[in-house]
């Protein structure tokens, strides 16, 4: 079977515009993105992206979803999000910064600490922040670009990742101070949460029932669905078909297979049963929505 992905947006593909300084493939950081084309379709992004718009507006479609940024907003893409441009005012000013999932592995904090901002930003990537806000991440952002320029010194990955971890630090305040109280759970339910959304992005193609979730997780059925429940409102069946019917979207969208080979990608046993799936999540069959 011929298998299409997903067009993969990678760091090191801005290497060929210019005003945007590196550090290795790992790190970038600009402030102009005059020279750096629309994305006409979605692709899936690797590393994750901090932008803090500073004047002006831009749209985009952070999976499948649309967003409009605007003057003194905070956004914050995550890895293997689903994004689109679909374009912005000619006076659109903001700040960015572009980080490898491997760079933020030995750099950020670890996940159980951010834990609540995490999952917050899954369903608000983008919210506003105050003039004391805007000004505290533009000076992160301009010394930052300082140690990206400065080549000669050897440490400067070490301390660009220092300050990258207190800047995350002062991010992760800023979301959180936007989560409601009644989603701020207990750490342990946090850990094993985090652990079942990391499964389902892992096996989702492979296996749809909440009972192979809990067998990887070594737990009941009905303990994994109260915990995911009560973290995030919505059941662990729901977090497994989102995750299956934004792949299938996005396939249906921006691929050149056909919906049988779409229904294989995701392991239905035919393309009937995929299509009655779809139709039970989404209210219309995938070839409606490959129309739309």
């Amino acid at each position: 079977m011929r298998k299409q992905e997903l067009a993969r947006v990678k760091l090191e593909a801005s290497k060929y515009f210019n005003k945007i300084d590196f550090i290795g493939n790992e790190f970038a950081i600009f402030n102009d993105i005059s020279d750096i084309p629309i994305f006409e379709y979605p692709g899936r992004i690797e590393p994750a992206v901090l932008i803090v718009c500073l004047k002006g507006t831009a749209n985009v479609k952070i999976n499948l979803r649309e967003y409009e940024m605007y003057q003194n907003q905070l956004v914050l893409i995550l890895p293997e999000h689903i994004i689109q441009s679909t374009g912005k005012s000619d006076d659109f000013e903001g700040l960015f910064i572009v980080i490898s999932p491997s760079f933020m592995e030995r750099g950020l904090p670890t996940l159980d600490k951010i834990l609540p901002i995490f999952f917050y930003t899954i369903d608000h990537p983008c919210t506003d922040i105050n003039d004391a806000e805007v000004e505290l991440l533009k000076e992160y952002h301009t010394f930052l670009w300082k140690c990206a320029r400065i080549n000669e010194n050897p440490y400067r990955r070490e301390i660009t990742q220092n300050l990258l971890r207190a800047l995350f630090y002062e991010v992760s305040n800023i979301f959180r101070n936007h989560i409601p109280n009644n989603e701020r759970k207990k750490t342990r339910k946090e850990e094993l949460f985090s652990k079942f959304v990391k499964l389902v992005s892992q096996y989702f193609k492979i296996d749809r029932s909440v009972a192979f979730y809990a067998e990887k997780l070594f737990i009941t059925p009905k303990h994994l669905s109260a915990t995911v429940k009560e973290i995030s409102s919505k059941s662990a069946g729901e977090w497994i078909d989102d995750q299956v019917i934004l792949e299938a979207k996005a396939l249906l969208k921006t691929s050149t297979l056909s919906i049988q080979e779409i229904a294989g990608e995701l392991n239905f046993p035919n393309q009937s049963f995929f299509g009655k799936y779809f139709k039970r999540q989404t209210g219309m069959t995938p070839g409606d929505y490959r129309k739309m």
